[in-house]
């Protein structure tokens, strides 16, 4: 039997065993900004000259032929107002991406589904402004047929991953030095099971990494990684299933993800991105359901903020979510 003092003695030991539970995400807040159009959907986000712009679609439907842009600004992130609107004459406007030029210009992509009779099914088409409100004519980027799906800056070049939307399914990795003008990196990247959406991650030590939707075969995503020119890329399973990729990379090294999971229950999820095994693993789920995803991701004043779209209200509208990130567990 132990003595008073032995027992005493073992209690600090003891009570170091029992783990504490890690530290959770909290939802700060969770608001809808946006519900005018029959269906608002496929957000963007960025923060711009202490301004905050959300872009997305909107249209009559997931899929129709009268999609245009709509941005919105606030100044504060909780009243948001129309700030424009950009259409094409010939052409459904896509999955809208907001992102900062080498020169801290805006510059906005979206596809553009061609409308009928057309030679061409999918044009790549980018904007660029100084405020978010006016902006300059559209210009194709990219070839025909080729979905740019989101333009990456880094050390002065654009980067982006453009997916075949006509024919045999290829991923073709493409450079710019001015924004304007795309070269194509790689043709023909070693990537199977109908690779499409992407998003891309540069480290300090010019190290990139790329997430890519599949939709054939297991439809997992797959995790690439290469180094400077990215000419070659090295691809590994994550084992899970994850539409509209957005990542981001914490300035503590955490990589974290939003999009859609459908394990069971489509939803819009925020995951950690572990590149080493490569795995994604869910720590918040937010508020959604049915048609949901494509988010934009900001790391702002501590805290996360996530624009997306869900269907789970009934109407199609367009969400911005606050999440207070945990500590790294030690």
């Amino acid at each position: 039997m132990l003595t008073r003092r032995a027992l005493l003695a073992s209690l600090p030991t003891a009570l170091s065993a029992v783990p504490k539970e890690a530290p959770k995400a909290e939802l700060a807040s969770c608001e809808r900004i946006w519900d005018r159009a029959p269906h608002n959907a496929f957000t963007g986000l960025i923060r711009h000259n202490g301004q905050w712009l959300c872009c997305f679609r909107e249209g009559a439907g997931h899929v129709s032929p009268d999609g245009r842009i709509r941005i919105l600004h606030s100044g504060d992130g909780s009243v948001w107002r129309p700030w424009a609107l950009i259409e094409h004459p010939v052409a459904d406007l896509r999955d809208p991406k907001l992102t900062h030029n080498a020169g801290g210009a805006l510059m906005l992509t979206a596809a553009g589904a061609m409308h009928p009779p057309s030679e061409v099914r999918h044009r790549t088409f980018a904007w660029f402004s100084g405020d978010g409100r006016d902006w300059t004519s559209p210009i194709q980027i990219g070839d025909d047929n080729f979905w740019l799906w989101r333009v990456h800056w880094f050390q002065g070049k654009a980067y982006a991953m453009g997916y075949s939307t006509v024919g045999e399914h290829i991923l073709r990795a493409y450079l710019s030095l001015d924004g304007r003008r795309f070269q194509v990196l790689n043709e023909r990247l070693n990537v199977d099971g109908y690779a499409n959406e992407t998003d891309m991650l540069f480290g300090t030590n010019g190290s990139s990494l790329c997430l890519v939707r599949r939709d054939e075969a297991s439809k997992t995503a797959l995790l690439g990684s290469s180094r400077p020119p990215y000419r070659g890329w090295e691809w590994r399973d994550t084992g899970t299933r994850f539409g509209g990729p957005c990542c981001l990379r914490l300035d503590d090294g955490r990589i974290l993800c939003a999009g859609r999971l459908y394990d069971g229950r489509q939803r819009t999820s925020l995951c950690w991105l572990n590149p080493a095994e490569p795995s994604l693993t869910e720590f918040l789920t937010l508020p959604s359901g049915g048609d949901s995803s494509y988010p934009g991701l900001v790391y702002d004043d501590d805290l996360l903020w996530v624009s997306y779209y869900s269907s789970h209200e009934e109407r199609t509208s367009i969400y911005l979510a606050k999440v207070k990130l945990p500590p790294i567990s030690r």
